[in-house]
């Protein structure tokens, strides 16, 4: 049997349709055995997802409920205040999140709300948690103010394979979402990027965007693998189920392909019982949100979680919150801060 763990650009469809193939424990033997080589396999990085402006996004992506295009019964909001981001960032450090992610609604952020944008990152990370942010397509100009900000990862997702992602999203192109990752990268900030499954798509297409992935060079840092939630209203509300089995596979997949990447366990994972996030753990994903909503649908509660990961001897030895870097970061921004205050307004006034 081929033994993995080399770090690639090269991948094939053909290749990773030849994984995807392996018998389920052949594949889940090998990607385990990838994730030893570089994690620890009882640790998995925990991070909240807080929706700081909901709904009326004009984007007309066929899975989300907050596209303005789509009567999902959501309710729009304005930016949140700066002040409740940092209370809802407090409460994701005391039920144990590392890391702290702020999503909007918007296409690409305005110039009008980047104030707001950088005080939030800069609060956050005072309390020493990683931050990360998602805000739609990015300017160079704009990641490399996120990025000052002291801002350490972005989100943009390909969602799917370059040949699937028409029939899913006609507002921008998959370009769009290659050039704002190189726009993050260039500015030196990591990476998180990953996809959604269960929309419809061939076993192809669930290859496809692996290999898009995996060929980025270097490889996102984090990797977040939702299984669709639908969401009546949206124009994939009766799509057909995704196999569980074939989920499993697309995270072991992943953790073989990208071995130092942190692989997280997204959206869908409330509809999961506890076996089937054990194997999905197996199969090398070592990273999910904490806390009862990601953005708009649900996730499990934080105690379920925490049960969960009791059960399976999971982040027990842990006796911190938050990394080294995390720390040392927040340290340095506050030093900053002191000389940068007068810089910044209440935007939320």
């Amino acid at each position: 049997m081929q033994v993995f763990g080399a770090l690639r650009h090269d991948w094939t469809t053909a290749e990773v349709r030849e994984l995807f193939a392996l018998p389920f424990n052949d594949l889940l033997f090998q990607a385990q055995s990838v994730h030893r080589q570089h994690f620890d396999p009882n640790e998995v990085q925990v991070s909240t997802l807080l929706s700081i402006k909901t709904g009326a996004c004009p984007e007309d992506c066929k899975y989300c409920p907050q596209s303005a295009r789509y009567d999902t019964g959501l309710k729009k909001e304005r930016l949140m205040a700066v002040a409740t981001v940092l209370q809802r960032a407090r409460e994701a450090k005391q039920s144990g999140s590392t890391r702290f992610c702020m999503g909007a609604a918007w296409r690409n952020p305005h110039d009008r709300d980047m104030p707001a944008v950088i005080e939030m990152i800069n609060e956050v990370k005072s309390l020493g948690m990683e931050t990360c942010m998602t805000l739609g397509m990015l300017s160079p100009e704009q990641a490399v103010m996120l990025k000052e900000a002291g801002l350490d990862y972005y989100n943009h997702n390909l969602d799917t394979s370059p040949e699937y992602y028409g029939d899913v999203i006609s507002t921008r192109t998959y370009q769009d979402r290659l050039d704002t990752l190189e726009h993050v990268r260039a500015a030196g900030m990591n990476v998180c990027s990953g996809g959604i499954v269960g929309m419809g798509e061939s076993a192809n297409d669930r290859a496809g965007l692996l290999v898009q992935l995996a060929n980025l060079e270097p490889q996102p840092e984090s990797v977040p693998i939702n299984k669709l939630v639908k969401v009546m209203g949206t124009p994939l509300d009766q799509v057909e189920d995704l196999d569980e089995f074939e989920f499993i596979r697309t995270l072991a997949v992943a953790r073989i392909m990208m071995p130092k990447s942190h692989v997280r366990l997204s959206a869908g994972r409330e509809a999961m019982n506890e076996q089937m996030q054990a194997l999905c753990f197996f199969a090398g994903a070592n990273s999910i949100f904490y806390g009862c909503k990601l953005l708009t649908t649900s996730n499990p509660e934080e105690d379920a979680d925490t049960r969960l990961f009791n059960k399976l001897g999971i982040n027990t030895d842990r006796g911190r919150g938050y990394s080294d870097e995390a720390h040392e970061a927040a340290l340095v921004d506050a030093l900053n801060r002191q000389k940068t205050d007068v810089l910044f307004y209440d935007a939320s006034a």
